[in-house]
């Protein structure tokens, strides 16, 4: 069975690229404020073709999950432009977690990204995140290496923020299947 077929909410739900509206919206009531200057970062990125950010709308209830693929990275390993795209920032509202949406936005994402020629994609998950992970695994992520963890961002005052996150790279190879839910 597909995801229509099993959740009430497929049909209230809406997967589509984010405007620049939506950006405050990815912050989740002031949760993620700071990454407003990353989000406008990526967003930027996006009007020049070499990022997607892609976000789950809920009739009546607004954005519930986002995620972003990054097309071209000067680490190739990630994405490379033309076969491999790197997808990060993969988040659903906790309320919304548990019910398929997780797994239907990533075959939303392979699908697209398959029919732009794209044959693999890598993911980072933080080693403690055990949920993203088990998610990642199930939907036909495998393990390929680990990361390190070390990065930084502009945060929304203009501050440089260090972030240490161990992680897991992750990796998956699209052979179409997504298309028909597999």
């Amino acid at each position: 069975m597909d995801f229509q077929t099993l959740n009430p909410l497929s049909t209230q739900i809406l997967i589509r690229t984010a405007t620049d509206q939506d950006l405050i919206h990815l912050e989740w009531d002031g949760e993620y404020r700071h990454f407003r200057k990353l989000y406008q970062e990526i967003y930027e990125s996006s009007k020049k073709g070499d990022a997607i950010l892609w976000v789950v709308e809920l009739n009546g209830s607004g954005i519930i999950g986002q995620v972003f693929i990054q097309l071209d990275s000067v680490r190739k390993e990630l994405a490379d432009g033309s076969t491999r795209a790197y997808l990060y920032g993969f988040r659903i509202q906790p309320d919304y977690r548990n019910q398929g949406i997780g797994s239907h936005l990533l075959r939303y994402v392979e699908t697209d990204l398959y029919s732009r020629g794209f044959v693999k994609v890598t993911l980072n998950v933080g080693r403690e995140n055990i949920d993203a992970h088990r998610l990642y695994d199930r939907n036909g992520y495998e393990i390929v290496g680990v990361e390190s963890g070390n990065w930084s961002y502009l945060d929304e005052n203009g501050l440089r923020k260090q972030v240490n996150e161990p992680a897991w790279r992750m990796e998956k190879r699209l052979d179409g299947k997504q298309v028909n839910g597999g």
